[in-house]
């Protein structure tokens, strides 16, 4: 005679009923920030300015 044991019952889960946090962001978050990108970004756009308003010369440019 084999006696094998029920599987035990799981309680239900409730469900969590918390709303999501926000936090204001911090000030080190909330500074102007320049990073590589931005800093290659805004020296080709100088570079383009320079060469449309002639100070460099189109020789120059490849």
């Amino acid at each position: 005679m084999s006696e094998e044991t029920p599987p035990r019952p799981v309680p239900p889960t409730t469900p969590t009923t918390t709303a999501p946090t926000t936090t204001a962001p911090t000030a080190a978050e909330s500074t102007l920030a320049i990073n590589e990108d931005w800093a290659a970004t805004i020296l080709g756009l100088v570079l383009l300015v320079l060469v449309l308003v002639g100070l460099i010369p189109t020789g120059l440019v490849p």
